[in-house]
């Protein structure tokens, strides 16, 4: 077993102090590393101790792998957790910090570069027969061959980046003759986000469903499956809200998606906590989409509906242990749901609101958890994903979930910037979401910017109907004679 007595935790924000939380409960020191922006981030604040990396922009701090792992030795630090994003997907990184001497808590860099590629990815599980997303398993940029799949895989189509997510380098083609406009525009995003043009197709299926399985291993060869999350609710191919589990997905289908998520991480010989994708169409088929190789953002939901820290499991994996725990000691106990609170204004497409928290108040309260990185008085930096927070309930079922976040949506004070908590409150309420016949294009069949104004108005004029009651009883009462 490897000792681990240190940890540094390169990122910032809520997912910072969420690990730093779990490493502190383990009795393991913290180290936190800030950019100039974030200096009085409650991240900082946390930690046993601090160091800032540089500027701002992440280009000048937090991505720079070289002197993280130069403060790692400054500090005797033994491990580096990467979070969610910046480095935590980089295979060099990963690898540069094994060559150091130092415990990288996350997968090794072959599997990071395996599944870091789409393509690479899509041939390496195909050995496990997982089953594929009818198209082509290579880079094409030749227009012609790409027409020639899509006519024999069927319109519509997807174009999309081999490397890289998040809705960039994507293109939904409904048409022939559309398919060379939307194939340039797709590579030239995927350069520009990626550094890397290539490009694949494959068939789009209609009224998607995106479902992800987690999955924890050991370096014992131990593998076991935490079940599913849905992540069907989304805006720019980006998740808005994740739930855990699915309403959709019978124990059987459970059972084969979460055996299929074993056998991608096998087949990359795979070591930690990752999530395995799947899109399922209308008639419940399941495709193998990618593997994200780190902990998710969405990892809360999972956490509460087994009981099982993941945070907590990296870091026994990364120690040499193995598992505790084997798949049939998994259960699911009760549903949990999350809203991603980002400063967004979702009555101007989403854009980001920049600007200082004037007034900042979490939800508290029983099955109600708040992920966060930010403090009343805070200005909300330019130079990052404008998350503020992760708002997650849990209730006996998946009704008192919602139920539950729609009371902790109610209860969340926040002024000086815009959020989507009007828009969870929207999807919430939603009868489709309510009912669970929802896809990936809930917000384009169901949610306008007037719809949300809608429901907005018709809220405040019930309250105001409530306070006028409330008013006409206490007016009542004062006029009631007393008894002499």
């Amino acid at each position: 077993m490897q000792q681990i007595e240190k940890i540094l935790v390169a990122n910032r924000g809520e997912i910072a102090l969420r690990i730093m939380k779990t490493i502190r409960k383990m009795g393991i020191t913290t180290v936190a590393v800030y950019s100039e922006a974030d200096r009085n981030s409650p991240h900082v604040k946390f930690a046993d101790q601090a160091v800032c990396l540089g500027e701002a922009p992440s280009n000048k701090s937090y991505l720079l792998g070289d002197k993280i792992i130069e403060v790692c030795k400054a500090l005797n630090v033994d491990a580096i957790h990467p979070g969610y994003g910046f480095l935590s997907e980089n295979a060099d990184f990963a690898e540069k910090v094994e060559e150091n001497g130092l415990i990288f808590i996350g997968p090794k860099s072959h599997a990071i570069r395996v599944m870091g590629d789409k393509l690479s990815a899509k041939e390496t599980v195909s050995k496990y027969d997982t089953p594929l997303v009818p198209g082509i398993d290579e880079a094409v940029t030749d227009v012609e061959k790409a027409k020639s799949v899509a006519r024999e895989i069927g319109f519509p189509v997807l174009i999309k980046a081999s490397a890289g997510g998040g809705g960039k380098g994507m293109r939904i083609v409904y048409e022939e003759k559309n398919l060379e406009d939307q194939m340039n525009r797709a590579i030239s995003e995927a350069e520009s986000a990626f550094g890397n043009g290539a490009v694949f197709v494959e068939k789009y299926a209609d009224s998607p469903r995106h479902i992800e399985v987690q999955v924890l291993a050991d370096e014992h060869g131990n593998v076991v499956h935490l079940f599913e999350r849905e992540c069907s609710i989304q805006r720019r191919h980006q998740k808005v809200v994740e739930e855990a589990p699915s309403a959709l997905l019978s124990p059987e289908l459970r059972k084969k998606m979460g055996e299929a998520a074993v056998n991608v991480a096998r087949s990359c010989d795979y070591v930690g906590a990752g999530t395995v994708e799947f899109l399922m169409d209308a008639q419940k088929n399941f495709y193998f989409l990618e593997m994200n190789t780190r902990l998710q953002v969405e990892h809360p939901v999972t956490e509460w509906i087994t009981g099982v820290d993941l945070v907590e499991e990296q870091i026994k994996i990364a120690r040499g242990l193995p598992l505790s725990f084997d798949q049939e000691d998994l259960k699911i106990t009760g549903h949990a749901v999350e809203l991603r609170v980002y400063a967004e204004d979702p009555l101007d497409d989403f854009l980001p609101s920049v600007g200082k928290l004037e007034r900042y108040k979490p939800p508290k309260g029983d099955d109600i958890r708040v992920d966060d990185g930010f403090e009343e008085g805070m200005d909300i930096p330019i130079y990052y994903d404008p998350m503020l927070s992760k708002l997650i309930t849990y209730g006996k079922d998946r009704h008192q979930a919602i139920q539950r976040m729609l009371e902790a949506i109610s209860d969340y004070e926040v002024k000086g910037v815009e959020t989507t908590l009007p828009f969870g409150q929207f999807v919430f309420k939603h009868k489709a979401f309510t009912s669970g016949d929802f896809d990936t294009h809930f917000v384009k069949e169901y949610y306008t910017p007037e719809k949300l104004e809608k429901a907005r108005e018709k809220e405040a004029f019930l309250a105001s109907l409530v306070a006028l009651k409330k008013y006409q009883e206490d007016q009542r009462i004062t006029r009631l004679p007393h008894n002499k």
